[in-house]
């Protein structure tokens, strides 16, 4: 009668024909993060549309590498925005933001100061957004 083994056998049988070692203990020291550690959505700012029409200024960190930005809040269905860089002086491109992070300038020098202009969809809109960089 030919022996049956389970799964568990099975691999273990296998191991033990490949002379591999399974250790029955973890003995690693667990991983953990600094707590001082910042992501780069987690160091955003928030304003709101209608204190100003245009925000800043702000410098880049090494926190992020691009300029990004999302509604959280208020009753406009998006908004438009752009990057300003103070060396420039001008818009980069205007982008439609609405609930989720998009990418208003991208491969952002560290240290780079701008401004973040902003408009709503409809004159008289409220809008709160956060900005991360």
């Amino acid at each position: 009668m030919a022996k049956t083994l389970t799964r568990p056998a099975a691999a273990a049988a296998l191991l033990a024909a490949l002379a591999v070692t399974v250790p029955t203990t973890a003995s690693a020291a667990p991983v953990t993060a600094p707590a001082t550690a910042t992501s780069c959505y987690g160091g955003a700012v928030t304003v709101d549309y209608g204190d100003a029409l245009e925000f800043g200024p702000y410098t880049t960190t090494s926190r992020c590498t691009d300029i990004n930005l999302r509604m959280v809040g208020g009753d406009a269905e998006f908004v438009w925005a752009c990057v300003k860089f103070t060396r420039v002086g001008e818009c980069n491109r205007w982008t439609k933001v609405g609930r989720s992070w998009k990418t208003i300038a991208t491969d952002v020098l560290d240290g780079s100061r701008f401004t973040v202009p902003l408009g709503v969809d409809l004159e008289g809109s409220s809008a709160r957004v956060q900005i991360a960089f």
